[in-house]
């Protein structure tokens, strides 16, 4: 799974800029008038444990055009629900700017982008994304925030199923047990659980593996990349129990508690990430869970490259050349963390696409 050019704050104002495009992502799809007719070609832009994600590349564009969320049940033909639950590929587009209110979670099928460019999409006010079981999801564009919990009861979960879901957590997004997954330049603000929680064995994919209970956590694989965390965040940022986790070229200011945590056994590689501490706030980066040095100092978490200011510092452990002995699919190269504000200038959903205009 894959989280790119992401922002994680509080929502900002908008700014226009002319179409440059600096990091590897950002240069595979950015800066072409003619983006509006050439939507798919995202879908060829996935990196690091992402790659392969095409999302709803094979399918028909379906247009939303209702922001309504009155029936989960028998969704309404236009609108977000009924688009995500029909079964075969598709590339959700939306017909005019939007705030979606979703009464219930939004439950998933496999083979689906949702793409915001082009307008101001907000789901907020409401419950969050729910992919379980699934595969090949992209998720771009979007303005998420204001997350709650939301009640449970019969909701279709197939277009030809409908079960009696339990309540949801007030996650933005929950990933339960699928893979294949990029979320791509979004805002995440106030949810009330977590922003992103990827949990259950969900792999290639911000709470990252659910908890000690769940060993098979250790096949999942994240790649965390051109993101900002911005102010008024505690924690978690991620947290990943079990698993590997790779965090490059992110932008994290601000942190209260701590910024990257995690346990049971989670290897951890941050690679030119900037960290700037917060006055008054805790200046580690790092936090183990509920375990003695004599178990942690035996995980892998290594800091390489990394800029660290006003007092921030990496506990490091583990193996320092577990480069060596890593056999898995190639990682995102790391630049310098002092390119890091330029990589992530243009992160998040406010990239004020316009048809005809660079984007």
């Amino acid at each position: 799974m894959a989280h790119d050019h992401n922002t994680i704050q509080k929502p900002l104002g908008k700014k226009h800029h002319s179409c440059v495009a600096y990091n590897l992502i950002d240069r595979c799809w950015r800066c072409d008038c003619n983006w509006a007719n050439n939507r798919k070609r995202l879908a060829d832009c996935a990196s690091g444990f992402g790659h392969g994600t095409y999302g709803g590349k094979l399918g028909r564009i379906y247009v939303v055009t209702d922001s309504s969320d009155k029936n989960v049940i028998n969704p309404k033909p236009g609108t977000l629900r009924h688009a995500v639950l029909l079964p075969e590929p598709l590339w959700i587009v939306f017909s005019r700017d939007m705030i979606i209110r979703l009464t219930r979670e939004l439950i998933f099928t496999s083979d689906k982008t949702i793409d915001g460019r082009g307008f101001e999409i907000h789901v907020a006010g409401g419950a969050g994304f729910m992919l379980q079981f699934v595969h090949n999801v992209i998720i771009h564009g979007l303005h998420m925030y204001d997350i709650a919990e939301a009640e449970g009861g019969s909701i279709r979960s197939k277009h030809d199923h409908v079960g009696i879901r339990g309540r949801s957590d007030g996650d933005a997004i929950c990933v339960f047990r699928s893979s294949q997954v990029w979320v791509d330049h979004c805002s995440f603000a106030s949810s009330y659980d977590g922003l992103i929680d990827i949990v259950a064995a969900s792999t290639n994919a911000l709470l990252f593996g659910a908890s000690e209970k769940t060993p098979e956590d250790k096949i999942l694989k994240v790649t965390l990349a051109y993101n900002h965390f911005g102010k008024g965040l505690t924690q978690r940022l991620p947290a990943v129990r079990f698993g590997f986790a790779h965090v490059v070229n992110n932008d994290y200011t601000q942190w209260q508690s701590y910024a990257i945590g995690g346990g049971d056994g989670a290897t951890i590689i941050s690679q030119g990430n900037r960290f700037m501490a917060a006055d008054g706030a805790c200046k580690e980066v790092t936090k183990r869970e509920h375990v003695p040095e004599s178990v942690w100092r035996k995980w892998t978490w290594r800091s390489e490259g990394d800029l660290l200011l006003n007092g921030a510092y990496f506990r490091q452990s583990g193996n320092p050349n577990w480069a060596k002995k890593y056999k898995g699919y190639p990682l995102i190269p790391a630049q310098p963390a002092t390119e890091v504000p330029r990589l992530t200038k243009f992160v998040g959903a406010s990239l004020h696409c316009k048809a005809g205009a660079p984007c």
